[in-house]
C-alpha cells in the first residue's frame, strides 16, 4: 500500500506561540489552524507548511486522546522525542533567519560527517528538536 506522505504531529503548551515561533523562525506558513471558540488559547489542530512538507500540531491538554497516545511535551518527557529532520536549499539563510528569530541553536551549520550535505540542529521554545540540511534522503544516489 503506497503512502502518500508522513507528517510529524507534535504537542505544545502554548501552541499560538509556537506557531508564530515555528513561523517566524523556520518559514512555515499556516495551512490550517482550528483554535477553540470560547478560548483562542487553545489549539484543537494546525497545520503549518514548508515547501511540499508539513506538520501538524496542537494544545497539549489533558484527556482521553492524552491519555490514549501518552502524548508529552518535550519539557514533560524531559529531552528531546523526536528530531523532525527538513530539507532546504539555502543552508546558511535558513540557519541565519532561525536565530534572528530566537532559535536556539545546538548545532551551527556543519558539513556532514561520513555522507554528502551540511545541516544545523535548532531547538523550538517548548525543546522540540529540529534538523535541517542540504542533505536529500530521496535524491538518486
Amino acid at each position: 500500500m503506497p503512502t502518500r506522505s508522513l507528517i510529524p504531529c507534535l504537542r505544545y503548551q502554548d501552541a499560538p506561540a509556537a506557531i508564530d515561533f515555528l513561523c517566524a523562525a523556520f518559514g512555515f506558513q499556516r495551512h490550517a489552524v482550528y483554535a477553540d471558540d470560547q478560548d483562542p488559547s487553545l489549539i484543537h489542530h494546525a497545520q503549518l507548511t514548508l515547501g511540499d512538507g508539513m506538520v501538524m500540531l496542537g494544545s497539549a491538554r489533558p484527556g482521553p486522546s492524552t491519555d490514549a497516545y501518552r502524548w508529552k511535551t518535550a519539557a514533560e518527557a524531559g529531552g528531546v522525542t523526536a528530531c523532525v529532520y527538513i530539507v532546504v536549499d539555502d543552508l546558511d539563510a535558513h540557519h541565519d533567519r532561525a536565530r534572528a528569530a530566537g532559535a536556539e541553536i545546538v548545532t551551527p551549520p556543519h558539513d556532514n560527517e561520513g555522507y554528502p550535505g551540511r545541516g544545523y540542529h535548532a531547538r523550538d521554545p517548548e525543546g522540540n528538536s529540529w534538523s535541517f540540511g542540504t542533505y536529500d534522503p530521496w535524491a538518486p544516489l
